[in-house]
């Protein structure tokens, strides 16, 4: 409980500093760049919060694919896939997959970044 309250005051100071950063259009316009994204996808990833893409270290593990090589190599593929995630409206059937031990064979029906994840898992 301790822990949803407290990212839930991070959520809040996120939204803050990101009000304060629509005052100055361009000073939002560099944040948004700076992170390969959109003045509006900006808004919304921190309107769904840090946890919004979390299935996707999950998902590459159990694929055995090395997040961190992914961000080392291709840091922007890896900001890119973790957009989608946190836009995902599959979160549900993911994480049922994901508990189950199916995702492996059945991510390619749900998963936003499923075309990504068949490039990288060719690469391996």
């Amino acid at each position: 409980m301790i822990d949803l309250f407290g990212d839930w005051l991070k959520q809040r100071r996120e939204l803050r500093e990101l009000l304060q950063l629509e005052a100055d259009p361009g000073e939002l316009e560099r944040v948004a760049r700076e992170f390969g994204v959109t003045p509006g996808d900006l808004h919304m990833l921190v309107q769904k919060g840090a946890l919004s893409a979390d299935e996707l270290p999950k998902m590459l593990e159990v694929l055995g694919i090395d997040e961190a090589a992914i961000s080392r190599a291709e840091p922007a593929l890896l900001r890119d896939m973790e957009r989608v995630c946190s836009f995902c409206t599959h979160k549900r059937q993911c994480n049922r997959e994901l508990a189950a031990g199916t995702a492996p064979s059945n991510y390619v029906e749900y998963c936003g970044n499923a075309d990504a994840i068949d490039e990288l898992r060719l690469k391996n």
